[in-house]
């Protein structure tokens, strides 16, 4: 490759340090780890006392109107069934 080839074409990325195995890699790839997951963490916004108890709330609302729903539907279908066996027999 020329050095016009190698201008156009940009910087080459090297490859990253890739540890060994063994206890030693296990090691610094775990408190790697944990230090970027701290990181992450402290960049969370949490959701105030406030918020959670009203998505809680709407969660518990929601799961019982589509339980009560699905219960209603369900004895529908149960008694149409029932009706066609008894009517037409089997």
């Amino acid at each position: 490759m020329s050095t016009l080839e190698e201008a156009k074409a940009g910087p080459t990325r090297t490859p990253e340090r890739v540890t060994s195995g063994g206890v030693g890699g296990w090691w610094g790839n775990t408190r790697s780890f944990i230090t970027e997951v701290r990181s992450e963490m402290r960049r969370v916004t949490w959701p105030t006392r406030r918020e959670v108890w009203a998505t809680t709330v709407v969660v518990i609302l929601v799961s019982t109107l589509f339980g009560i729903y699905l219960y209603t539907i369900d004895i529908i279908l149960s008694s149409a069934n029932k009706w066609l066996f008894d009517r037409f027999g089997a």
